[in-house]
């Protein structure tokens, strides 16, 4: 009798809570670095299972000015935080020099300190400095307000070069776009890189680009449009069960490998190779939350062409072996 009523859709355990963001925003507000978080975290609709929901507050209720020209209708206050589980600041467009409010920075101080995570897309990490949550710490912001964040927060470690940076329980990015990069890393790490490559569809993004990446990817000065990597690296992302070497790549860019080589150190700041390791990583994290599949055959699948090397490699970039990551995810979204 006990077991019939154990396996009643009444005693099944409950569905985890949805993941709460709450968007802290300040006039004028920039409306596409806003919505950069909120196509992340926002509703994605009957295609993928809701696990954010995203919210918005300001310091004084009410209409709240943006960059583009209109005003936005934000009904919440600072009190929002206080129940997220994720604060953002989508940047701050203060004229140079100007303090973030003590309200602001008093808030997003309690909320870091309740646990919450603390986010800052390209300019809002200077309230992420007002508030004390950076010192001694390195963080990213766009590659034209580096300097001015060093001078105003000497103690804060700015990295003017990279992508983004995750501390775990705070977070910094670059310009918008790169924004976008962190948002994705952030659900990979709550989610699960597979619920991340979703999203990235969803959105018709590639896969996100690494933190260690650089902010900008210009092309040289004599350089023209046939040098950007995107045809080749989107070759790439529907090859990855197959051995393709720099060579390889080189010969579809028709180029040699030095040039080759040179052109990702100069638009994505890493090398051929551990690009497309990176990928080869991300679809084995996928595979192994998503499928039973035996790590023989997920090695195959990916391009690590054999269970042992899968297992090296992949230890080397998560310390963890695929086994103990496998039942790690699955035990954390049964629970």
């Amino acid at each position: 009798m006990g077991y019939f009523r154990a396996m009643t859709p009444r005693s099944r355990p409950k569905p985890p809570a949805p993941h709460r963001v709450v968007a802290l925003l300040q006039p004028p507000q920039s409306a596409f670095t806003l919505a950069c978080a909120s196509e992340v975290f926002g509703d994605h609709g009957p295609a993928l299972p809701a696990r954010y929901t995203f919210e918005v507050c300001t310091e004084h209720p009410g209409p709240v000015r943006t960059q583009d020209g209109y005003d936005m209708l934000v009904t919440a206050g600072l009190d929002a935080l206080e129940r997220a589980d994720t604060v953002l600041i989508p940047g701050w467009q203060q004229p140079p020099g100007t303090e973030v409010p003590p309200a602001v920075v008093a808030a997003v101080r309690r909320a870091h300190r309740r646990g919450a995570r603390v986010v800052a897309l390209c300019s809002g990490a200077f309230v992420l400095a007002a508030a004390g949550l950076l010192d001694g710490r390195r963080a990213a912001t766009h590659w034209a307000r580096a300097a001015e964040l060093a001078a105003r927060f000497p103690q804060v470690r700015v990295d003017p070069a990279v992508l983004y940076v995750d501390h775990g329980d705070v977070a910094t990015s670059a310009g918008s776009a790169a924004g976008v990069d962190l948002c994705l890393h952030l659900v990979s790490a709550d989610q699960g890189a597979a619920y991340a490559m979703r999203i990235a569809r969803q959105m018709v993004m590639p896969p996100h680009r690494e933190g260690c990446q650089l902010q900008y990817a210009e092309l040289p000065t004599s350089g023209s449009v046939t040098d950007s990597l995107a045809p080749l690296l989107e070759w790439l992302s529907g090859r990855l069960d197959q051995p393709v070497s720099v060579a390889d790549m080189a010969v579809r860019s028709q180029v040699s490998p030095r040039t080759l080589t040179r052109r990702f150190a100069e638009q994505l700041g890493i090398s051929p190779g551990r690009w497309l390791l990176d990928r080869r990583i991300a679809a084995t994290r996928a595979l192994l939350e998503e499928t039973d599949l035996p790590v023989e055959t997920i090695a195959r699948k990916v391009g690590l062409s054999s269970a042992v090397n899968l297992r090296r490699r992949f230890h080397e970039a998560l310390r963890t072996t695929p086994a103990a990551y496998r039942r790690a995810f699955r035990a954390e979204r049964a629970g």
